[in-house]
């Protein structure tokens, strides 16, 4: 980090965010009830019967994190999108426990007038590879992958 007597240029210090905080609360089985204190809750459950399993809401992270940073990039070069949709679909180990993630390919479905393949394929990488924290929480060793597909209004 460079500082104010290095550049020569005044330096502004973002200031610290507090720490994300959520609390689950079991509600038997398997399921689970998650959320901020006081905030929005979703449903959890281990067999992904009633709700979505943990990896599922891991794949969730994922893709809407990568997601608003794909809005947010074409909307900024005056493309807005209309609808997106992302599948995301993960390779997990079957030969032991835990299955960890091996891979994942997020596929994404993006409808807007005037995006062009190029800015959207550019705008899906910077997502993925710069700007999204879950990704960036993510073991690195892990291959993320991701596909576009356009849709022409």
């Amino acid at each position: 980090m460079r500082t104010e007597e290095q550049t020569g240029a005044s330096t502004s210090v973002t200031p610290e965010r507090p720490p994300n905080h959520v609390v689950l609360r079991w509600r038997g089985d398997e399921e689970f009830e998650a959320g901020r204190p006081g905030g929005p809750t979703l449903r959890v459950d281990g067999h992904g019967k009633v709700a979505q399993s943990p990896v599922d809401v891991l794949l969730t992270a994922l893709g809407s994190c990568s997601s608003i940073d794909v809005v947010s990039i074409l909307a900024k070069r005056r493309t807005p999108v209309r609808s997106l949709e992302i599948d995301v679909v993960a390779e997990r180990a079957n030969d032991r426990v835990p299955r960890k993630v091996r891979r994942i390919v997020l596929t994404y479905r993006i409808t807007g007038a005037g995006i062009q393949r190029e800015h959207a394929e550019r705008a899906v990488e910077l997502a993925v590879t710069k700007y999204c924290s879950v990704r960036d929480s993510l073991d690195p060793r892990i291959p993320i992958e991701w596909k576009i597909e356009l849709v022409d209004e």
